[in-house]
């Protein structure tokens, strides 16, 4: 049996993240189509006229919804799966609703502490972003992703070795963008703490250079500092390695277990996870949450470049170190997601990493 709500009346809202406009919809179909994406987001379920004369204040007869509805179809904004079944609200249709919600608002204190706890849990970038993605995830039931810049111009703050045994180190190299990297090394036989004490003198060149000079650089030649030479090669072998890993950029995911609880993906839960390891083990899903300059918030369906994507959607909102982008937080889910809570806790939690990113490292 389905459960009776309080009837509402769908609000028109000031503009946002607008979009090449769509066609124009005249108030009434304009209400109705929001009543019909609200419905749907709760339900799942395909929705008919009735439902929404009955729960909607809408001022107009079941008969009025149900040719208003058959327009909307006509001009693309809902879709009919089956012939009689009700309507679900197509791209065309979720687009018209994500453009006319209002800015992101306040967020209650519940949700504002597990986000702000999550992001100033560490002072270095990936853990951070693991905590704060697991509580989005969590407060919103979708998969949640964070990614770093393609890291070709941060700059180098520490670059350092320390013996931890006779055949052992540790390599140590710290970015101006938060992000550290450690690394256990297997050191030549007969390498003393000076020959360690030395290696770093040659090492302290890097610092202050940006990451793409340690690509390009060649192994420096160690005669003069009196290192040796086998494991400045060794260190500069595993530098270089660290350097083209994080030119790729990382992504940071939690809550793939979501997903497979959402109505639409239940039916084929292993073409979902086939999709999902495609997803992640490539570059599609790091290019989804960076799709370049200029992309809007929200991308629904098939406003997604990668046609992998099309029954879903993404919200997104980058955050800073200071005035330098560090990198972007977003959720996936289905197209029938909650737009305004997702745009609101992104866009929150966006900030929450700038400021303690910022206060840490900036």
């Amino acid at each position: 049996m389905t459960k009776e709500r309080k009837s509402k009346t769908p609000a028109a809202e000031p503009p946002v993240n607008k979009s090449p406009a769509p066609e124009a919809l005249e108030p009434r179909k304009a209400t109705i189509l929001r009543a019909v994406v609200w419905e749907y987001v709760e339900t799942a379920e395909p929705v008919g006229s009735e439902i929404l004369s009955t729960r909607y204040e809408l001022g107009v007869k079941s008969a009025t919804i149900r040719n208003e509805m058959a327009e909307l179809l006509d001009l693309g904004f809902l879709k009919q799966p089956h012939t009689s079944a009700g309507r679900i609200p197509s791209d065309q249709g979720y687009r018209f609703f994500v453009d006319e919600l209002p800015p992101p608002g306040a967020i209650d204190e519940a949700n504002r502490t597990d986000v702000q706890s999550a992001a100033s849990q560490n002072d270095t970038l990936v853990p951070v972003l693991r905590d704060t993605v697991r509580a989005l995830s969590r407060l919103l039931n979708l998969l949640s992703v964070a990614t770093t810049v393609r890291q070709m111009d941060v700059i180098v703050r520490t670059v350092v070795i320390s013996a931890l045994g006779p055949s052992q180190a540790l390599l140590v190299l710290a970015l101006s963008n938060g992000h550290v990297e450690n690394r256990l090394i297997e050191v030549p036989a007969g390498v003393t703490l000076t020959d360690i004490g030395r290696t770093n003198e040659v090492l302290s060149s890097m610092i202050g250079k940006n990451i793409r000079s340690l690509i390009r650089m060649k192994t420096p030649v160690t005669e003069d500092a009196g290192a040796p030479a086998r494991l400045v090669g060794i260190v500069w072998s595993q530098l270089r390695a660290i350097a083209r890993n994080l030119t790729r950029g990382k992504l940071v995911t939690e809550g793939e277990e979501f997903l497979f609880a959402q109505p639409e993906f239940r039916r084929d839960a292993g073409a979902l996870s086939h999709l999902l390891t495609e997803l992640v083990e490539g570059d599609t899903l790091y290019e989804a949450v960076n799709p370049g300059e200029g992309a809007q918030t929200v991308t629904i369906g098939q406003e997604n470049r990668d046609s992998k994507l099309q029954d879903l959607s993404v919200i997104r909102q980058s955050f800073y170190v200071g005035d330098q982008e560090a990198g972007v937080i977003a959720v996936i889910g289905p197209t029938r997601m909650q737009y305004n809570r997702g745009i609101t806790l992104v866009d929150f939690t966006a900030r929450a990493l700038t400021e303690s990113l910022t206060r840490y490292l900036g």
